[in-house]
């Protein structure tokens, strides 16, 4: 499922719970619902933007390489020795 429909389902459900648990108009607050809404969506949003992302490796020993740009000047590079 790509970012903008998993951003667009939790969008959708927060909509479909908000007019599922408002009532009649009140002058009160009330922020329980609120608050579980807002946890809710965070986590919903969290979670689709978390598993965009691939896992992420640590290099244990690095490796200094030299290398050319196309001009031909040498620099060094540092580099992952897996």
């Amino acid at each position: 499922m790509s970012k903008t429909k998993t951003i667009a389902a939790a969008l959708a459900a927060i909509t479909l719970a908000t007019a599922l648990t408002a009532s009649s108009a009140q002058a009160r607050p009330r922020f329980g619902v609120g608050l579980g809404i807002g946890l809710a969506a965070g986590a919903i949003v969290g979670a689709a933007a978390a598993s965009t992302y691939g896992p992420v490796y640590v290099c244990q020993s690095w490796q200094y390489v030299r290398s050319y740009d196309r001009w031909g000047n040498v620099y060094v590079t540092k580099v992952c020795d897996y």
